[in-house]
């Protein structure tokens, strides 16, 4: 019993499993230069209706190195027809994590395609670095939603404005 775990084999085996965890793990990664240099995490419409806050946006976090000055531009379109909402923030060494968020909204429709466009400018906004667009849908139409926040203040306090 004790020659079956001498020093040597003990190493043998070890050196065996990392090689085939290596093998494995150098065989399902992803090439660092196949990533997007941002990737879109979460996103979709927020409504909360006792605020009466209607609004939609994404998260968006940085995986390849961009210049400190960089612009991340959204585009959203309005779902009440007027002009598209852009929303811009600079890249900073600060953080990788951007949130972008339209203003509130109204004329929200249940199940509509909403489109937004995103591109990353470099500082100077010569040069487009990425761009890709998708689309949102909300669950819940505005149109049946409260006009004045039900209720005000931290303790969501009724908003005697609301009525009822």
């Amino acid at each position: 019993m004790i020659g079956l775990f001498t020093p040597f084999r003990i190493v043998a085996a070890s050196i065996v499993l990392l090689a085939g965890l290596f093998a494995v793990g150098w065989a399902t990664r992803i090439d660092p230069s196949e990533k997007p240099v941002i990737a879109i995490v979460g996103g979709g419409f927020i409504i909360n209706y006792r605020i009466a806050d209607h609004f939609y946006g994404f998260t968006a976090v940085v995986q390849k190195p961009l210049e400190s000055g960089s612009i991340i531009e959204a585009t959203f379109e309005d779902p009440a027809g007027g002009a598209p909402i852009v929303v811009r923030e600079r890249v900073s060494p600060a953080t990788d994590r951007y949130d972008f968020r339209t203003p509130p909204l109204a004329n929200i429709e249940a199940g509509k395609p909403y489109k937004v466009t995103v591109r990353v400018l470099d500082r100077e906004e010569k040069a487009e670095l990425y761009a890709t667009e998708m689309a949102y849908k909300s669950d819940v139409s505005t149109a049946g939603l409260p006009k004045v926040p039900l209720t005000v203040g931290p303790g969501y306090h009724r908003n005697p404005q609301a009525g009822g």
